[in-house]
Order: structure tokens, then C-alpha cells, then sequence
């Protein structure tokens, strides 16, 4: 059994939900007004809150307790708490995970990080809640936690940051974005090698070929052993390496946007397109080339609101689109 913590996160489905928010409010519990809850209350030497996206936030030094005796039985219908080690060995065992943030948004650089766990630094990262970064709600949150990581990692983790300018011209070479991932993964896994190199397993979510990955090692990364798969961020390593390439991207966006005097949303909304077109007003259309990735349709769609095209701007040309075209039945 793993060290118990004092904060555990569970997602639960829409009838799990219900069935725990009845425990809650039939049981021996305290209730609590939470915003964004179905139910929220307090038990013995924990807190529990039900919200409405499905996470139960269970908090305090009961908190396993309470999982392991009352939602495990009677909500889930399984143990999980503290058996990860016993289920998957290889969790806690040495090995580093990569991930990357900024792929999906407009403005910003693709950070890719890497992290290296032994059996002590996974424990010691998920003793602090160490969890995939999309799951952190507000971006302070996400930078405080990654400060945490750095100072526990110390030397054993890597970031690599591809600013929008790079990031274009890697794009004109390799016209994927797979590609690039698979290629900044590569530099990630090599950089940190260099300061754990017994390092025998690297791990990521999947998003390509492995053989993408492998193509792009030197010869110092050529004998790792490569995984990718599904939902990789649920390993501890992938997780810390999730939130230290989000604290990357945040810092270079917030250093992007005091460059031009703008905040820069991130995603690829409205809020996006317009921030973008003040840009090009100002600057002219090849600011795009130093602030966002050029090979979005939002570029398209930014420059032909103002009459422009990329033509005109120095913008390369825009990569060819796929449409689906749905196949006529047989008659």
C-alpha cells in the first residue's frame, strides 16, 4: 500500500455522482455551501465535495478513510486507493514521462518537458497531488504546483520550449504537427538523459507512430525503450511532465504578450481572433510569424477579415485541408 495523502480526486460517473451525494446528505455528515457542487459536506477529519463536472474532491487527514471505507464500496464498487503499486509495478519504478502543452492554441510556443521518478520521487510527487494538468482549474495553481516539482526534481526534468517562430519553421520542413511533437519528444528524452542517463523507460501520451519518436533520436537516445499509449498522463511521471510544460507555456505566453503590449487568451476562440487582428492592424500580418502558428485556419480567417492574404504578409502558404466526403450508399 502506498503512503496515505491528505487530497484525492476521483472522477465519477453521472450515477456514481448521485449515489454519493445521497450518502452525503442521508449520512453522518456536516453539509457545506460549495458553488459548482451537487453536495458538499464534511465527515469525520475529511472534507468532501461533489462537483458538478464529476470530480469528488476529498480532502483531509481522513480523507483515505473515507475512500477506501465508504466510496470504494458503496459508489464505485472497487479498490483502487493504494493498490497502484501492486496493479501496475512499473508506475514507481524508474522512468521518465513527456508531455507537451500549447499544441491547440494559436498564440504560444509548443513546450514539450520530460521528468525522471524512482520510487521515492513518485511518492513524494503524488504525496502532493501531482495529477495531469488539465485537471488544474486556474493557471496559478498550475505554476505554484510546478514550482513545487522543480524544487523536489531538482536536475531530473527538462523543458523544451518551440517559440512561434521556430515552431513555423519546423512546420515548413516537416508539414505535421506530429512531427514536430515527435521531434521536440526526441530533443526532450536526449536532454535529460544527459543528466539521468541509466534512465531504461520513457513514456507519452500517444499521438503518432513511436517509430516517429525513435527516427528522431540521436544515437545517445536510441536505446531507451519507448511507450506511448492512451491517457499516459494518469502515470506520475507524465503528469509532472504535463504541468512543468504548462508553467513553460504560460510564462513564455505572458512574455509574448508584454512584448506586444496585449494579454494573449490561449485556445483558438473569438477572444483569440480578435486579439490577432489587433496584432495585425498594428504590426502588420508577419507579427503572426513571432506570435502564434501560422498553420491554424484562424491565421486564414484573421488576415481575409482585414483583406489581407499570406501571400501579401510573408505568411507561408496554407497547409492543405482534408474535407470529409461522406461516400453515397450503394444502389
Amino acid at each position: 500500500m502506498t503512503e496515505k495523502k491528505n487530497s484525492y480526486t476521483v472522477k465519477l460517473t453521472p450515477a456514481q455522482m448521485e449515489e454519493a451525494a445521497r450518502i452525503l446528505r442521508e449520512g453522518n455528515y456536516r453539509a457545506r455551501r460549495l458553488e459548482h457542487t451537487i453536495a458538499a459536506a464534511e465527515g469525520e477529519d475529511c472534507q468532501i465535495a461533489i462537483y458538478k463536472s464529476g470530480k469528488c474532491l476529498v480532502q483531509g487527514k481522513g480523507a483515505a478513510d473515507w475512500i477506501t471505507f465508504v466510496l470504494e464500496p458503496q459508489v464505485l464498487g472497487e479498490a483502487r486507493l493504494g493498490y497502484e503499486d501492486i496493479l501496475n509495478p512499473e508506475a514507481n519504478a524508474p522512468h521518465m514521462g513527456v508531455d507537451e502543452s500549447g499544441k491547440g492554441d494559436f498564440f504560444g510556443p509548443l513546450v514539450i518537458a520530460a521528468a525522471y521518478v524512482d520510487e521515492t520521487l513518485a511518492k513524494d510527487l503524488k504525496a502532493m497531488n501531482v495529477r495531469d494538468s488539465k485537471t488544474i482549474t486556474t493557471d496559478k495553481a498550475a505554476q505554484d504546483l510546478a514550482r513545487k516539482i522543480r524544487e523536489r526534481l531538482g536536475d531530473r526534468f527538462v523543458v523544451v520550449s518551440i517559440g512561434p517562430a521556430a515552431y513555423n519553421r519546423l512546420y515548413a520542413t516537416m508539414g505535421s504537427v506530429n512531427r514536430i511533437l515527435a521531434w521536440g519528444h526526441a530533443r526532450a528524452i536526449e536532454n535529460l538523459l544527459e543528466k539521468v542517463p541509466n534512465c531504461p523507460r520513457a513514456l507519452s501520451d500517444q499521438f503518432g507512430p513511436e517509430q516517429q519518436i525513435q527516427r528522431a533520436l540521436q544515437q545517445k537516445g536510441r536505446k531507451i525503450k519507448l511507450e506511448q499509449r492512451h491517457k499516459a498522463e494518469s502515470d506520475i511521471a507524465v503528469a509532472a511532465a504535463s504541468i512543468l510544460a504548462r508553467s513553460g507555456f504560460l510564462t513564455a505566453l505572458a512574455k509574448l504578450g508584454e512584448k506586444y503590449g496585449r494579454t494573449l487568451p490561449k485556445g483558438a476562440s473569438e477572444k483569440v481572433k480578435a486579439v490577432a487582428g489587433d496584432i495585425v492592424k498594428k504590426h502588420g500580418g508577419a507579427a503572426l510569424l513571432e506570435t502564434a502558428k501560422c498553420h491554424f485556419k484562424t491565421a486564414d480567417e484573421v488576415l481575409a477579415a482585414q483583406g489581407k492574404t499570406r501571400k501579401e504578409e510573408g505568411l507561408p502558404p496554407a497547409p492543405e485541408r482534408k474535407v470529409f466526403v461522406p461516400r453515397r450508399p450503394a444502389k
